[in-house]
């Protein structure tokens, strides 16, 4: 086993906020992971320790959004109603107005800046913030339950501090406010893995999607298309990641986490098993390079929970591989985690195959046209 120095980011602070409850945004699923792991004892031990987040703090907010955005965000938390809140995207179905969702946004983005600072300071190879992960939010605008955009802050501060940033995001949708961020850097490569733009929120992402100016080529897309399975989601991983990443030769990875791609995900309409979460990690950590990693989508809190105890457990050295059957979750208390975090693969129908492989292998074609040769591939 492979001893490296991971820190585990939380504050029970975070339990006392909540989204509506028409809202399918589950704040609870970073306690409950933190419960999960506390059984297995995964969180301390081999190098493995916990570190509580802080708010982030208003300079390091105003790196990618703007004062008067943040004014507004804050005085609706409050009940003070500013005329451009709708026109920003708050108060909408998907990023509702709730009391102290400011205070909420906050915390949850200091756990990635905190990650970050830990990482250029070498007191960490791998970080996780299961609360992190908003990368929809924009410099002025909240979307898609995210109202600051914790994941580009933290690209931001990396890049700030001389080093080169690979963000990988393997959340069904796709990584829009990161990606516009970027989108004419080339100091912050972009690699977004989705489901097809075109049924899927916020309808972004697709292959031509590359990056402009000095950035041409540093943001990459993968629309998947519906139904994908693991082994073709892997065989596209390997086809286009892998290779652009070891081009790139990045000094730090951020890795959002989103779980939505899962199997029954409310949300979304792939049909992954937890272990492409896993295989994904396994791939990264062979390049050597810290990792931080944050949460996201994931829409059955259930299963989120429990693919985010097998990343976590792979990214810190700890994952034993077996396999613990779906039908032998049953809730988390009553899962036997000595039996191993692995789902079973799902069954793949000669028909999905059809639909899914075609589709998979022209979106390789597409990326390679479009970006290998930019990078000498």
């Amino acid at each position: 086993m492979t001893t490296k120095k991971g820190i585990f980011i939380y504050s029970r602070q975070l339990e006392k906020f909540w989204y509506p409850p028409e809202c399918p945004f589950e704040t609870d699923r970073a306690g409950e992971l933190k419960k999960l792991l506390d059984s297995m004892s995964l969180l301390t031990g081999g190098g493995r320790r916990v570190v509580r987040q802080e708010p982030a703090e208003r300079r390091v907010l105003k790196k990618f959004h703007s004062p008067r955005y943040l004014h507004v965000l804050s005085r609706a938390a409050k009940g003070r109603w500013e005329p451009e809140a709708i026109t920003m995207g708050i108060g909408t179905q998907d990023c509702p107005v709730f009391k102290d969702m400011y205070d909420y946004a906050v915390l949850a983005a200091g756990g990635t800046i905190t990650a970050a600072d830990e990482i250029l300071a070498g007191a960490a190879d791998v970080a996780f913030n299961p609360s992190g992960g908003f990368h929809h939010a924009q410099a002025e605008k909240a979307a898609g339950f995210c109202y600051i955009n914790d994941v580009a802050l933290a690209c931001i501060v990396l890049a700030e501090a001389g080093v080169r940033v690979l963000y990988l995001d393997v959340d069904a949708h796709h990584a829009d406010g990161v990606a516009d961020a970027f989108y004419e850097r080339r100091d912050v490569m972009t690699i977004s893995f989705h489901e097809d733009p075109r049924v899927l929120f916020p309808g972004t992402g697709f292959v031509d999607e590359v990056g402009r100016g000095d950035g041409r080529g540093y943001c990459v897309n993968v629309p998947v298309p519906v139904g994908t399975y693991d082994e073709a989601y892997m065989t596209a991983f390997e086809s286009v990641a892998m290779p652009l990443i070891g081009a790139y030769r990045p000094d730090v990875i951020v890795l959002q986490l989103g779980a939505d791609g899962l199997a029954g995900d409310p949300l979304a309409h792939l049909q992954l098993s937890n272990n492409v979460y896993a295989d994904v990690i396994e791939h990264l950590l062979s390049f050597h390079k810290p990792i931080l990693a944050t949460g996201g989508g994931g829409y059955n809190v259930e299963n989120t929970v429990w693919a985010w105890a097998l990343a976590w457990s792979v990214l810190s050295g700890a994952e034993g591989g077996q396999i613990i059957s779906n039908a032998d979750k049953g809730g988390l208390e009553k899962a036997g985690w000595e039996r191993g975090l692995r789902d079973e693969r799902p069954a793949v129908t000669e028909q999905q195959r059809q639909l899914v492989l075609p589709a998979i292998e022209a979106v390789i074609d597409a990326v390679r046209l479009r970006v290998f040769g930019i990078h000498g591939l």
